[in-house]
């Protein structure tokens, strides 16, 4: 279709094999990750610490134990590692709540879609379950997916597979008949060791060379996918 090419590598059988789609969420659906990022920062500044953002971006996509291993590595043992995240919720929370937080270009028009192939869909994010339900209830998006798999739902969050696994399991569609949809490094990463074929978003982070590899595409916004997926079942 015009405007939005296939790579050389796919045609339209490519889309027309996925059974499923399973979202990121964070710095995907949802144009979260610049406020968590600033969150970080306001809360070192509460404290008295300098926390720049090329450190902050270093997070994205990261387990929340890495995070706060990456924090303690930083910043020393003595560093106030709870109120730190205590206060980030609750800027994030203030940001999220003064209607700071949109929608990533494509996402509803891509969701329309799926409700018009009838195919399902599920989120797979490493936010918690409150934060996860709460932003999606705020932009609207809270309905409109089957399953929803959030880092209390699992043991092992991205890049390990299993957030992906058990979303493709929670929709009833095999790995390999999913796509995955992703902004992140570790989601990236997370989806491929699933067997899931990924298509990489770019939020704040380029993708390195090993998620490049990986990936089934490297694309601007989620419209190319719409399209792909609508030329396939045209």
């Amino acid at each position: 279709m015009p405007g939005y090419p296939l790579p050389l590598h796919l045609t339209a059988s490519s889309f027309q094999a996925v059974k499923g789609v399973i979202f990121d969420m964070d710095g995907l659906l949802l144009d979260s990750e610049t406020l968590a990022m600033d969150a970080l920062a306001e809360a070192g500044t509460d404290l008295g610490y300098d926390v720049p953002l090329a450190f902050c971006r270093g997070m994205i996509g990261m387990p929340a134990d890495t995070c706060r291993q990456m924090v303690h590595d930083t910043y020393g043992t003595d560093f106030p590692l709870e109120r730190f995240f205590a206060l980030q919720e609750e800027h994030l929370r203030r940001y999220v709540d003064s209607d700071r937080l949109v929608l990533k270009k494509g996402v509803t028009p891509l969701l329309d879609l799926l409700d018009r192939l009838s195919l399902p869909r599920a989120i797979a994010t490493s936010s918690s379950r409150y934060r996860t339900d709460h932003h999606l209830e705020l932009v609207g998006l809270l309905t409109r997916f089957d399953a929803i798999v959030t880092r209390d739902d699992v043991t092992r969050g991205k890049p390990n597979p299993e957030p992906y696994l058990t979303a493709a399991e929670k929709i009833g569609i095999a790995p390999e008949a999913c796509l995955a949809l992703e902004d992140s490094h570790n989601g990236a990463r997370a989806a491929h060791a699933a067997g899931i074929p990924v298509i990489v978003v770019p939020d704040l982070l380029a993708p390195t060379e090993d998620v490049r590899e990986k990936a089934l595409a490297i694309v601007d916004d989620l419209d190319y996918v719409r399209h792909w997926l609508e030329q396939a079942h045209a």
